[in-house]
């Protein structure tokens, strides 16, 4: 490597240092890394721009004013208390099925946009049970990660793998959505081995969650009926996005401008305040970041060391890019790295019929998808519940999140690693 390509990996990391050891908050650390990158030259000025995922970006602004809206009628604070006297007032029963329900969406819609809707009716039954909203978020996070890789369109590089490797919609819910129910049940497991103690409450909490009428939590009916319409409406699109030629940032956009007019006069630079600021520039700063690794061939170099050292064997190459995948994807946005790799497998599966190559794909993308849940900045819907626990006063430190997510990620890869080779080389 270069001089400028080790001085890019150092800036990464040291940025990465700030973050886990919390010297700096996330937002500054990427932001001045960025920076770094920037005046030192070790990315272009034209890659700057390139970089960065806009379609990210703008997707994450526009929830985010579509969702602040849709708060202010209560909403939020009804489906809390609705889901906490199904589940009898019980923190880990609520756990449970707003997992559940979490990982079920995600496999359909963006994980952000799904974080964004959940995590406010997690804070509020948090709030309303006396208990620390922090299990609930990082199981939400977690599960969300854990859902958007079990489809084609479940996570942004499920499509890329999907375009690459001439694989259909079914072949995800073939080859991948069975092993993601069984990973979402173990999971399940684990969060109530690990979080119980933290959420035990007296009976009479949960008696008192019973007596409350969600009704009288709604507020504003014009409102509550025009935000819920546009929601959906910007839902639908989602699912149809390819059929209407447009990104799902744009629909996000489009419903962002419906729900801003439907607001009206109360007041929207109120709702422009409750924006997560901080979180776009991370992202921002993050994604440059990782551009300049990009731009110098670190991630490129790293990945054809991986395909070197398996020998052209698919069983080893499938197994080593599962973990590798998996371990990039903790630290790394996955979308560059998947970008990365695509070629790289293509080229390794040069003279093989599809049927042999195959393994490596799902291997990538289990890998890239999963491998998320590693740290706190290893997948978006991880920043985001970080920054709203924030908002709602409570502090996710990067090593709680990380020593669940190291653990769950452990184990998901390797209950992936066993399904993959008594799959497919047994």
């Amino acid at each position: 490597m270069t001089i400028t390509a080790w001085v890019a990996a150092l800036i990464f990391l040291v940025m990465f240092a700030l973050i886990s050891t919390e010297k700096l908050t996330n937002a500054v650390a990427a932001a001045a890394g960025a920076a770094l990158c920037i005046i030192c030259g070790i990315i272009k000025q034209e890659s700057v721009y390139t970089s960065i995922n806009w379609d990210v970006i703008l997707l994450l602004l526009n929830m985010m004013i579509i969702v602040n809206i849709t708060k202010t009628t209560g909403i939020f604070q009804f489906l809390a208390v609705k889901t906490a006297k199904v589940a009898k007032g019980s923190p880990i029963a609520i756990l449970i099925l707003l997992s559940i329900l979490t990982a079920f969406i995600s496999a359909f819609l963006d994980n952000v946009t799904t974080i964004l809707i959940i995590a406010p009716v997690a804070i509020t039954i948090a709030a309303e049970l006396a208990v620390s909203p922090l299990p609930f978020l990082i199981c939400l996070a977690i599960s969300s990660n854990i859902g958007g890789t079990a489809t084609l369109i479940g996570d942004p590089p499920n499509i890329m793998i999907a375009t690459a490797g001439n694989l259909s919609f079914g072949s995800f819910i073939t080859h991948v959505a069975l092993l993601i129910i069984v990973i979402l049940a173990v999971f399940c497991l684990l969060a109530t081995a690990l979080f119980r103690k933290q959420l035990a409450v007296s009976e009479e909490k949960k008696a008192r969650i019973m007596k409350l009428n969600e009704k009288e939590f709604l507020k504003d009916p014009t409102l509550l009926r025009e935000s819920l319409f546009i929601l959906l409406l910007t839902i639908v699109g989602f699912f149809f996005n390819r059929l209407l030629g447009v990104d799902e940032s744009t629909i996000a956009m489009c419903g962002a401008a419906l729900m801003m007019l439907c607001y009206g006069k109360r007041g929207i630079g109120e709702i422009f305040k409750e924006v997560e600021w901080t979180t776009i520039i991370f992202f921002c700063g993050l994604f440059i970041l990782v551009g300049a690794l990009v731009d110098q061939g670190i991630i490129a170099l790293c990945s054809q060391e991986l395909i070197s050292i398996t020998n052209d064997n698919f069983e080893s190459a499938t197994v080593l890019i599962l973990w590798v995948s998996g371990i990039f994807s903790a630290f790394l946005d996955n979308i560059p790295y998947t970008a990365t790799m695509i070629p790289l497998i293509e080229g390794f599966g040069t003279g093989a019929d599809a049927s042999a190559i195959q393994p490596l794909w799902w291997a990538l993308s289990l890998g890239a998808c999963l491998g998320g849940n590693g740290t706190l900045i290893g997948a978006s819907a991880n920043v985001i519940v970080a920054s709203l626990a924030q908002k709602a006063g409570w502090r996710l430190r990067f090593i709680e999140f990380t020593k669940y997510g190291l653990l769950i990620t452990a184990i998901n890869l390797l209950i992936c690693t066993a399904y993959l080779v008594l799959k497919y080389f047994v």
